[in-house]
């Protein structure tokens, strides 16, 4: 597994790509079984895999305490992402924009963040959160104020690195006059190219690396979901606009693309998955994929993407034919898409 470099004023390498690892215990249905979960966190670490993604929210807590024990005998050599960022105080919904859909109570306060933090510690057994992300940009909190209780807490140790989720191009940049941001996580694929317009290019300028989040579509673009596939009331997809049955079956068009240019290469048994992948690995050296999965299968397929290298012509018609396709269906409903570019 090749490694990237997150950020340049104070830079983190990670591994090409990274796991999600929200749909163990959150949004896609029941928790998945903590051994089966902890055997495949460790068939990630032997593919070569340093860099996991978390939240404190995902659960709540669970996913948070599931990392912290099954990577804890590998806590020198992992990197391991959570964010703040939520009021999961009880008697509040903390179903979030990646994972339900209610609209949540945002808690970004100075003194929230580092009770936030003292919770992530212990759940994840560790001295230090390798790299600490707001979860989304909380209008009642001056920005500066996040940044500098960040700030703080990599001054006394308890914090490495600082993250950013969903945030506005205006807003990194104010985060990143008071303390340097790592990395900035979004949601960015083939079918959701937002980030290009104002996002990409701020972070090029400034030096931070990017996460995009649901790099397959939340699995949409794996070519094994269709109109006729039927999701669980418990599937947080099932509110998803984007997945009604109508919206899936126009969209199919996207999956297609990705399966003629499977088909075309050279190395045998490429998966429109891993076209998926590798075309957001060659978009920039600093971008790090998190794909989601709670299989094996899945995760090997994911990280045979590192691999791959798409050749020029693959990658003219992927970005010529995928802007001339229109994507069906709002990726959030309204509540949970007013949270996201502030």
């Amino acid at each position: 597994m090749h490694h990237r470099t997150l950020g340049k004023v104070n830079p983190l390498e990670v591994s090409a790509i990274g796991l999600g690892c929200m749909g163990m215990s959150h949004a896609y249905g029941s928790p998945k079984d903590k051994h089966e979960m902890t055997r495949l966190l460790h068939a990630a670490i032997d593919r070569g895999v340093t860099f996991f993604d978390t939240a404190e929210v995902y659960g709540p807590y669970t996913n948070e305490e599931l990392l912290g024990e099954a990577l804890n005998p590998y806590r020198e050599k992992v990197v391991i992402a959570t964010k703040f960022g939520f009021d999961l105080t009880p008697n509040r919904d903390p179903r979030v924009a990646s994972g339900g859909g209610a609209s949540p109570a945002l808690d970004s306060r100075p003194e929230h963040i580092r009770q936030a933090v003292e919770g992530s510690l212990k759940r994840l057994r560790a001295d230090a959160i390798d790299l600490l992300y707001q979860h989304r940009v909380d209008p009642a909190v001056p920005i500066e104020d996040v940044a500098g209780a960040v700030k703080d807490l990599i001054r006394q140790g308890k914090v490495k690195h600082f993250g950013m989720s969903e945030a506005s191009a205006a807003t990194i940049r104010r985060a990143h006059a008071v303390q340097p941001v790592t990395a900035v996580q979004s949601e960015y694929s083939l079918w959701f190219r937002g980030p290009e317009q104002d996002v990409l290019p701020t972070l090029e300028e400034l030096g931070i690396g990017f996460i995009p989040y649901s790099p397959l579509g939340r699995g949409f673009l794996t070519g094994t979901m269709n109109e006729h596939t039927k999701l669980d009331p418990t599937d947080f997809r099932s509110k998803l606009p984007r997945f009604t049955p109508e919206a899936m079956k126009t969209n199919q068009t996207l999956v297609d693309l990705l399966a003629s240019i499977a088909a075309r290469s050279q190395v045998g048994g490429v998966t429109p998955a891993q076209i998926a992948l590798a075309w957001l690995l060659a978009r920039k050296p600093w971008i790090v994929p998190i794909p989601g999965t709670t299989r094996l299968d899945r995760l090997t397929e994911n990280l045979g993407a590192a691999t791959l290298t798409l050749t020029a012509a693959d990658l003219n018609d992927l970005d010529s034919a995928s802007v001339s396709i229109q994507i069906h269906g709002a990726r959030y409903p309204q509540s949970l898409e007013r949270m996201t570019g502030r």
